[in-house]
Parts: structure tokens; sequence; C-alpha cells
């Protein structure tokens, strides 16, 4: 199973995993067009916690038994047995905010403008996550089984 695993000791929350992922969500893939130009302005799936001098970056921890999974009214949440990944439709998201309830870690993130929630999917259909191959600090790791 995949997953990003954090280093906090070497975070030094510079915040460019957060800049990064929206770009990998964005619809141009490009830093400058993603933030001066796009509308709606893509969002990052990943949040930096910050109780100085301690920071770390948060994200999905695509959980064995995930508790926002079970909470999804509509059916737009599910786990893929073959990677082990949490997985939003958000064709099927209605909104209702459950996961952003259940979620332990509070990484399920609400699209105001879209009236949606927003995820780690962890660069879906690329080797490795934005947010991992552009930490300066090689804060990020990413462990995948394959």
């Amino acid at each position: 199973m995949a997953k990003i695993l954090v280093k906090p000791e070497v975070c030094i929350g510079c915040h460019l995993c957060e800049v990064w992922c929206a770009v990998a969500h964005s619809k141009s893939k490009n830093l400058i067009k993603a933030f001066m130009y796009e509308d709606p302005k893509p969002l990052p799936r990943v949040a930096v916690e910050e109780d100085l001098p301690l920071t770390f970056p948060l994200q999905c921890r695509h959980c064995d038994e995930p508790d926002c999974v079970s909470a999804c009214i509509s059916g737009a949440l599910h786990k893929d047995p073959e990677s082990g990944r949490v997985i939003h439709d958000k064709e099927r998201c209605v909104g209702c905010y459950s996961c952003v309830l259940v979620c332990p870690y509070g990484n399920v993130f609400i699209d105001h403008e879209n009236r949606k929630i927003v995820k780690c999917d962890l660069c879906a259909g690329l080797d490795m996550p934005y947010c991992v191959s552009n930490c300066p600090n090689e804060a990020l790791i990413y462990v995948s089984d394959s």
C-alpha cells in the first residue's frame, strides 16, 4: 500500500508541499498559470500544521479501515483493495461533509466553491506525488509496495 511518511525533524514549514499539491491538481499543472490565471484556484490536499518550532505536513493517511468511507452517504469514497488508496469520486459526492467530521486526522478538506470535498489521492497516475518530489528538505517520503 502506498503512503506518504513525514519526517517532522527536517520539515522547515515552508508550505511548498501545499503549493505543489495545488499545482498537481490544477488544470495547467504550471505553477504560475495555476495561481495567476485559473478559476477556480486549485486547492491543496495537504496542510502544514505548525506549533513552532515543530511543523509537519498532514495529508490523507489512506487508513486500513477508513472512517470517511464508512461515513460517506453517497458512496463517493471507497477503498481500492489493490492500491490501498482511499479514492474520492467527486461526481458522486453530495457535499454532506460527513467524511470531514469523522476523519481522525482532519485530512479531508472542504472545497467551498464547489461544495465538495478534496483529499489526497497520492497524485494518482504519477510515479511520485508532487509534494514529495518538490519538498526542498526531503521531509516527505513516498512508500509504495509496487
